[in-house]
C-alpha cells in the first residue's frame, strides 16, 4: 500500500491508495504500445496528409509543431498524470478533482461511444476489402462487374479515355455500389435494408474487440503487441514500394512544397491545433484509463514525450506513403497531383489508394497488407476508446452491439458521416477545454504539481505550468470557437 502525504503548508488532498486488487499492466511496453496504438490511428494516414498539403505543404509543419509543443503535448502529459495519480476512470475521477465537473466525465464517455460506433464500422469496411483482396484480379480493377454502371470508366486502360463529370472509376463504384450499396438509400430518412455481408464483418470485428478486452489490460496488453507494431511494418513496405513508382517524386513535391503565404491565414493555425488535438487524443478519457493501470511511480513525463514524438513522426511518414502513390496516379492519368488528391477521409482509403494499388505489380499482396494495416490501426483505437468507457462506466457490450447493427445497413455510411462530423468535432474540444480548466484553475496548479512530485520525485517546470494554466486552455478555446463558426458559415451557405 502506498499513501501520498502532504506537508502542512500545502492544500490537503485525498490520500491515494494503490491496492493489489486493481489490474496492472504486465509490462511497461504493454502500456506504451497501447497508448501509441490509440494515438496512431486511421486519422494519421488519411487526415494529416490531406490537411498538410491543403494548408501550405511543408510550411504547415511550423504551426503543427508549435501547436504540439504548446497545446497537444502538455494536455497529453496532464491526462497521463491524472490517470496515474488518481487511478480511476473518466467519471469517478471528478470526485477527486472537482465534483461540479462530473458531467464532463459523462460527456467523455458518450463521445467515446460515438467514436467506437463509426470506427468499428470503418474497420468492418476494411475487413470486407481485405476478404475481397484474396483474388488474382482485384474486383475494383475493371468495369465488368454486376455492380458497375454505364458511367464506369477505367483510367488505366490503354488508349484515350473520355472522362466526364458523370464518369466514375471502378474503385469508386466498388466502394459505393458493392461494399456500401448506398444507391439503395436516399439518406438518413431512408437507410435502406441490412447489408448482411457488412453485418458479418461487423460481428467479427465486434468479437475480436470483445475477446481482446474481456479480461481487461491483461489481454489487451498482449494483443497490442501485434496490432500496434504491424502497421509500422506495413507502412515501411508501402513506403519503399511507393518510392520506387514512376512519378512518386511529383507527389512528394506536392506534399512538402512550402507555401509560406498560407501562414498568414488563421484557418491554417486552427487546422494545426485541431489536427494535433485529435491525433494525440487528450479529452477522450482513454489516456486517463490506460495510465490508471500504471505503477504509482511510473515516469509518465517520459511516456508523454516518447509517445507524442512517435505519433507526430508517424503522421509525417504516412504522408510520404500516401503522396508517393498519388504522384504515381497523377502520372498515369496525365493530370496534376492536386486533381488526384481531392479525396479525403474514407474516400482516400477506400477509393483512391486501392485504385492505385490495383494497378501496381503484385497488387494482391499490397492490397492485403494495406487493408490489414487499416484493420489493426482501427482496432487499436477501438481498444483504447472502449477501455475508457469500461473503466469509467462498467459498460456492457450489449448496448454497443445493438446500435452497431444500425451502421451495417445500406445507408450506414450516412450515419457514420453524421457521427464523425457532429458527434465528435467541437464537442470533444469543448470537453478538453473544461478538463484543462477544472484541473488548472479549480483543482489548482499547485496541488496538481505536488501530485506529480509525489509520483516522479520532482515538480513540473515553469513551461508546463504556464501551458496548463493559460496556453493550452486558450489553444482549445480558440480552436473550438473557430470550428463552431466555420460550421455555422458552411451551414448557412451550403445548408449542411
Amino acid at each position: 500500500m502506498l499513501a501520498v502525504k502532504r506537508s502542512s503548508n500545502l492544500i490537503q488532498a485525498p490520500a491515494i491508495t494503490q491496492t493489489d486488487s486493481r489490474d496492472k499492466w504486465s509490462k511497461k511496453m504493454d502500456f506504451l504500445l497501447s497508448v501509441i496504438g490509440f494515438a496512431v490511428d486511421l486519422g494519421n494516414v488519411w487526415r494529416f496528409p490531406y490537411i498538410c498539403y491543403q494548408n501550405g505543404g511543408g510550411a504547415f509543419l511550423i504551426p503543427y509543431i508549435l501547436m504540439a509543443i504548446f497545446g497537444g503535448v502538455p494536455l497529453f502529459y496532464m491526462e497521463l498524470a491524472l490517470g496515474q495519480f488518481h487511478r480511476t476512470g473518466a467519471i469517478s475521477i471528478w470526485k477527486h478533482i472537482c465534483p461540479i465537473f462530473k458531467g464532463t466525465g459523462f460527456a467523455i464517455c458518450i463521445i467515446a461511444l460515438y467514436v467506437s460506433f463509426y470506427y468499428n464500422t470503418i474497420i468492418a469496411w476494411a475487413l470486407f476489402y481485405f476478404y475481397s483482396s484474396f483474388t488474382s484480379d482485384l474486383p475494383w480493377t475493371n468495369c465488368n462487374n454486376p455492380w458497375n454502371t454505364e458511367n464506369c470508366t477505367n483510367y488505366f486502360v490503354k488508349g484515350n479515355v473520355n472522362w466526364t463529370n458523370y464518369s466514375r472509376s471502378p474503385a469508386e463504384e466498388f466502394y459505393t455500389r458493392n461494399v456500401l450499396e448506398i444507391q439503395n438509400s436516399s439518406g438518413l430518412r431512408n437507410i435502406g435494408g441490412i447489408r448482411w455481408q457488412l453485418t458479418l464483418c461487423l460481428f467479427l470485428i465486434f468479437t475480436i474487440v470483445y475477446f481482446s478486452l474481456w479480461k481487461g489490460v491483461k489481454t489487451s496488453g498482449k494483443v497490442v503487441w501485434v496490432t500496434a507494431t504491424l502497421p509500422y511494418v506495413v507502412l515501411l513496405i508501402l513506403l519503399i514500394r511507393g518510392a520506387t513508382l514512376p512519378g512518386a517524386w511529383r507527389g512528394v513535391v506536392f506534399y512538402l512544397k512550402p507555401k509560406w503565404e498560407k501562414l498568414l491565414e488563421t484557418s491554417v493555425w486552427v487546422d494545426a491545433a485541431a489536427q494535433i488535438f485529435f491525433s494525440l487524443g487528450p479529452g477522450f478519457g482513454v489516456l486517463l484509463a490506460l495510465s490508471s493501470y500504471n505503477p504509482f511511480t511510473n515516469n509518465c513525463y517520459r511516456d508523454a514525450i516518447v509517445t507524442s514524438l512517435v505519433n507526430c513522426l508517424t503522421s509525417f511518414v504516412s504522408g510520404f506513403v500516401i503522396f508517393t502513390v498519388l504522384g504515381y496516379m497523377a502520372q498515369k492519368r496525365g493530370v496534376n497531383v492536386e486533381d488526384v488528391a481531392r479525396d479525403k477521409g474514407p474516400s482516400l482509403l477506400f477509393i483512391t489508394y486501392p485504385e492505385a494499388i490495383a494497378n501496381m505489380m503484385g497488387s494482391t499482396f499490397f492490397a492485403i497488407i494495406f487493408f490489414m494495416m487499416m484493420i489493426t490501426l482501427g482496432l487499436d483505437s477501438t481498444f483504447g476508446g472502449l477501455e475508457a468507457i469500461i473503466t469509467a462506466w462498467h459498460f456492457t457490450f450489449c448496448t454497443f452491439a445493438h446500435f452497431m447493427c444500425l451502421l451495417s445497413w445500406q445507408g450506414g455510411a450516412y450515419v457514420v458521416k453524421l457521427l464523425e462530423e457532429f458527434g465528435v468535432g467541437c464537442s470533444i474540444i469543448a470537453v478538453g477545454f473544461l478538463e484543462a480548466i477544472a484541473v488548472s484553475w479549480f483543482y489548482g496548479i499547485r496541488r496538481f504539481s505536488n501530485d506529480i512530485k509525489a509520483m516522479l520525485g520532482y515538480t513540473p517546470g515553469l513551461f508546463w505550468k504556464v501551458c496548463w494554466v493559460a496556453i493550452s486552455p486558450a489553444f482549445l478555446a480558440v480552436t473550438d470557437i473557430f470550428t463552431f463558426l466555420s460550421r455555422i458559415i458552411r451551414f448557412s451557405v451550403h445548408g449542411y
